[in-house]
């Protein structure tokens, strides 16, 4: 299964996409986690050693790499450039192993001259994100970057599901309609809210609404969790700080439907 997260900045979506990348895992998965935010944090939501975390440089940042694939400098714009070239040896060379036997790979973001540029590190980051979720065999989660652009630059064209989190406030809600209505233009087939720091009727109703508004699946209500609030400060891994709290639980419960409908068993 491949899945991407989704949301307007400080939603959570980094702290679900961890835990359901270390939960998938121990569900008996071979999981890949991609961080394709950015502002890249995923690895201390999966729960990798902050000295470790901090020697990955970001693929895009890799300007060897860059070069031996497109064979110019990263940065070169205007630059003819090879744009066929393999990448299915990148995650063997450049993952990083995180707790669960998870898989880490950093995708980073290219610079870029304009809109739309398609300089040579960003068609290796296209190039690789493709196959990820095409060819490769393993469960895929990422987490993408805040907002709607990965949309538009169609990163998450082929995901089995994209899960939109949204908070239940005003322009979490706005960003979320836009991020589902955008993956109908697509042609993303299964697209699912996730409600999180839900803290009572009032919110969950204005989930439920967003959801039958926009013709889409309430996934998952996530209630707003003190311990996952104090994980996030410490930086210490949700599911190790807030194992068995109700959030925990409920994402739990999420990567089991999940399983139930993308497919079942390990992989």
């Amino acid at each position: 299964m491949k899945i991407a997260v989704s949301g307007k900045g400080g939603v959570g979506k980094t702290t679900i996409a961890g835990a359901l990348a270390r939960i998938l895992a121990r569900r008996g998965y071979r999981v890949l986690a991609v961080d394709a935010d950015p502002s890249p944090n995923l690895a201390m939501t999966l729960g990798l050693d902050p000295s470790k975390a901090s020697e990955i440089k970001p693929l895009a940042a890799n300007t060897e790499l860059i070069r031996e694939k497109t064979g110019v400098e990263p940065g070169v714009y205007g630059a003819y450039f090879r744009l066929s070239f393999r990448v299915d040896d990148i995650v063997e060379r450049f993952s990083v192993e995180a707790p669960d036997g998870v898989r880490l790979i950093v995708m980073g973001r290219a610079e870029q001259a304009g809109e739309g540029c398609m300089c040579p590190a960003n068609a290796v980051l296209r190039a690789l994100m493709r196959h990820l979720v095409v060819e490769r065999g393993e469960a895929v989660v990422m987490d993408m970057e805040a907002g709607v652009e990965h949309l538009k630059r169609g990163t998450a064209e082929h995901v089995d599901a994209l899960l939109v989190v949204a908070e239940p406030y005003r322009a979490s809600l706005s960003v979320a309609s836009h991020i589902i209505r955008l993956a109908g233009q697509l042609g993303i087939r299964r697209v699912f809210l996730v409600g999180n720091k839900v803290r009572g009727a009032g919110d969950r109703r204005a989930l439920e609404e967003l959801a039958s508004r926009e013709g889409v699946s309430l996934l998952a209500l996530i209630p707003y969790d003190p311990e996952i609030e104090e994980a996030a400060r410490t930086g210490v891994p949700p599911l190790e700080s807030a194992r068995g709290s109700p959030a925990m639980r409920e994402m739990e419960r999420m990567a089991a439907e999940l399983e139930r409908l993308l497919g079942s068993g390990g992989s």
